[in-house]
């Protein structure tokens, strides 16, 4: 967290995003809240004593605060005790993407760069769907995550996502020259598009939860439905929709992982083996990052619960190469 130094006392303030925030009852009987607090650098827990709404307000998660406290030790962990606190104001000139976790590029770049992809198509019903689809929904692309927990759940975490396996797509037709070039980057630009539609997401670009859509649906059968509406409404030829919807409705493989059907071309089983791939080598990186030189993880669920090793010999710091 970054805090600055107010005294010699141990005194510090800085702004905050509030990530939860609940109301409870000491051992004295007097109330005070419980925040989880942070930044894009990390979380701290924080404890407002005595407190009472008239003094100090009301607060709820996603709020950006200014503080000031002093930072103790408690069960081994940091421990902020707030002694002064308040929305922040505009005159503080504090943006609330700054205070999430974001993809670590310029989400209009990112944007811009598929775009450009897909308008470089020589299929013209690719690149009509492609980029109408990217134009309608530009607005909340630019900030949504990729997911409510796991990989690449960033602000802006949808467009690295994607663009990442755009890229990784670039690679392996490379080396299989006979693969459809264009059929496979429209596939991976739309192969999560209704995550937009899956995740209720807040003006900070984090997912709060999933929709009721999502939860009923979720975005495989949602993105294959939105590509079928699209391409009817622009006339695209009903085999290149139909070739783009297997891709959305295959893309996690198998149906234990979500698939509604198995990848049955090739363009399909890249981009299901390559969508997984981006996603285990993210949640690999976050679990390493964590763990002590020449140490193990705990086990990670998302990756069958195994424990990951930090050989050290990685710069895990380095962001994916997109540009």
């Amino acid at each position: 967290m970054n805090f600055t130094p107010v005294d010699n006392q141990g005194r510090v303030d800085g702004y905050c995003l509030v990530k939860s925030v609940e109301l409870k009852t000491s051992s004295k009987g007097d109330t005070y809240l419980d925040f989880t607090l942070g930044d894009s650098t990390g979380e701290i827990n924080g404890k407002l004593w005595r407190y009472t709404a008239a003094e100090h307000g009301e607060y709820k998660a996603n709020d950006l605060v200014k503080i000031r406290g002093t930072i103790s030790q408690y069960n081994g962990t940091d421990q902020l005790r707030i002694e002064r606190i308040r929305p922040t104001i505009e005159s503080d000139n504090v943006r609330i993407e700054d205070f999430v976790r974001s993809s670590g590029y310029s989400s209009e770049q990112m944007y811009d760069e598929l775009v450009n992809i897909a308008n470089g198509f020589t299929d013209n019903n690719l690149k009509l769907l492609v980029s109408t689809m990217l134009s309608d929904n530009r607005e909340n692309l630019l900030f949504w995550p990729a997911a409510f927990k796991l990989h690449h759940a960033l602000r802006g975490g949808l467009l690295m996502h994607t663009l990442s396996i755009v890229r990784l797509c670039e690679g392996v037709c490379n080396v299989y020259p006979f693969i459809d070039r264009e059929l496979l980057l429209a596939g991976a630009i739309l192969h999560d598009i209704s995550k937009l539609d899956e995740f209720d997401v807040n003006d900070a670009g984090v997912a709060d939860g999933y929709t009721i859509e999502g939860n009923l649906l979720g975005h495989i059968s949602m993105g294959a439905t939105k590509i079928d509406k699209c391409a009817e409404r622009l006339g695209v030829d009903r085999r290149v929709s139909v070739l783009l919807q297997h891709m959305v409705l295959s893309h996690h493989g198998e149906p234990e992982f979500g698939a509604a059907v198995r990848p049955m071309f090739i363009e399909a089983e890249i981009l299901s083996e390559l969508d997984l791939m981006d996603a285990r080598v993210f949640e690999m990186r976050e679990a390493v990052s964590a763990t002590g030189p020449n140490d193990f993880s705990g086990r990670v669920w998302a990756l069958d619960n195994r424990k990951l090793f930090n050989h050290t010999r990685s710069d895990l710091d380095k962001n994916p190469k997109l540009f």
